[in-house]
């Protein structure tokens, strides 16, 4: 996977948003909110080549979490995040 291009994250009202930008995201009409492990995992794979692993790998190096819990919620984030159309594989 690879976050899109014009995918600018933004923290707004205490909200973390994605929105987007710039003329190849302009029929792209929603905004995202993040919740503060999804703000900071979408910093650390933008612009690269992501999986779902390396998504909960970041967790684990992070946050003090079970392994399991760790990729069940890294695959419902990327499949999220495939879904709102933010990223592509």
């Amino acid at each position: 996977m690879r976050t899109k291009e014009g995918f600018v994250l933004r923290k707004l009202l205490g909200e973390h948003i994605l929105a987007g930008e710039g003329l190849q995201q302009i029929n792209f009409n929603r905004i995202i909110s993040l919740n503060d492990s999804a703000a900071w995992l979408w910093e650390q794979v933008e612009g690269k080549e992501f999986t779902a692993d390396d998504l909960k790998n970041l967790l684990l190096e992070k946050y003090d979490v079970e392994e399991s819990v760790a990729e069940k919620d890294a695959k419902a984030l990327a499949e999220s995040w495939l879904n709102a159309g933010v990223v592509e594989e």
